[in-house]
């Protein structure tokens, strides 16, 4: 039986906090089909998946592999997927219950009239343990609110806005005929989940609603700032195969103007994220790979070395000798703490 949304669950040993991720989701009923993608954990994480696929059939499937990494849970979860809409939850993040309703009643006249929309994007909440005031990221200033749109309908974001994976509800179909595969055994993924199926996107949605609660506060986090720094190497990946996409697009005369303006954009916030972690580090060894990174781009890409340089961010994030790493390194401190982001 076909289904309105597909929501994918990845867990790795999850089994302490997942509890809280399902119970969200249940309300969706019998519209939607959960996930629960346990992916090779050694915990009772697999336990806990089966326990809610034995309680509620038909509407949670729990599904048990050898362990890939976060692309390879989302990649299994899209293959599995029945639901004309797809959504990724994390297992420590959670959605808000009302506006989760707004979704899916949204979602369904959208396949009551045969409306095709490619994608719909909500709003999410930094949930961060240790700042009483939770930061929403909302893009009332970018998106028209509930009205389907192209491109040419998108304006500016901020610089410190983005759209995340949290925010995006793909057409499911469109995930497949892109051919969506994202890497296995490396973390930092929904970069490019968020990012390379946009060329295909011909069509969007904008529901003015805080579905998401993006959970920041276990030290084992893959955004814990030390363990960005310790796998800095797998950021630089993504930041990377990122530049490919943009760079297909750049070169394309048909993709719409808006479209280049904001991937231009977003690869621009990853790389400065790149290069502050690299900093961050603080290593002779790290300093040299920050150099060879941009060197490769410069090299590859002249004209978007020298639109990313010339940004404010990237002029902050490079400025010269110790003295100028310690200015950057309070700068982006600052924005930690203002923005909420980690």
């Amino acid at each position: 039986m076909s289904k309105l949304l597909t929501i994918v669950v990845p867990c790795y040993n999850s089994a302490a906090y997942m509890d809280r991720c399902i119970e969200s989701l249940l309300p969706g009923g019998d519209l939607v089909e959960i996930l629960i993608v346990n992916d090779g954990s050694f915990d009772a994480t697999g336990a806990v998946a089966d326990r809610y696929a034995a309680a509620y059939p038909g509407v949670v499937t729990a599904i048990h592999q050898v362990n890939g990494g976060h692309g390879a849970a989302i990649n299994t979860g899209l293959r599995h997927a029945r639901g004309a809409f797809i959504k990724i939850v994390d297992s420590d993040d959670w959605l808000e219950v009302d506006a989760y309703r707004r979704v899916l009643e949204t979602l369904g006249g959208f396949v009551g009239s045969g409306t095709v929309v490619d994608v719909l994007v909500s709003n999410f909440v930094y949930e961060k343990v240790d700042k009483r005031k939770k930061t929403a990221v909302r893009y009332t200033n970018a998106l028209p609110r509930d009205r389907v749109i192209g491109w040419e309908q998108v304006g500016r974001f901020r610089p410190s806005q983005y759209i995340l994976m949290h925010s995006l509800i793909y057409r499911t179909a469109l995930l497949r005929e892109v051919g969506l595969v994202l890497p296995e055994h490396s973390f930092y993924v929904d970069n490019l989940y968020a990012y390379a199926p946009l060329p295909a996107v011909r069509t969007l949605y904008y529901l003015d609603v805080d579905l998401y609660r993006y959970y920041i506060g276990r030290a084992d986090q893959s955004v814990n700032e030390d363990v960005m720094i310790s796998r800095v190497d797998q950021q630089l990946r993504i930041n990377r195969a990122m530049m490919e996409h943009l760079r297909a697009v750049r070169a394309d005369p048909g993709a719409p103007r808006a479209l280049a303006r904001y991937m231009l954009h977003y690869i621009n916030i990853v790389s400065v994220v790149s290069s502050m972690l690299l900093i961050r580090s603080g290593t002779r060894q790290s300093l040299a790979k920050k150099d060879t990174f941009w060197a490769e781009v410069r090299t590859q890409d002249p004209a978007l070395y020298r639109r990313l340089r010339r940004t404010t961010l990237h002029q902050i994030s490079n400025l010269p000798g110790r003295p100028g790493r310690t200015i950057s390194v309070l700068a982006y401190k600052t924005a930690q703490r203002v923005i909420g982001f980690n």
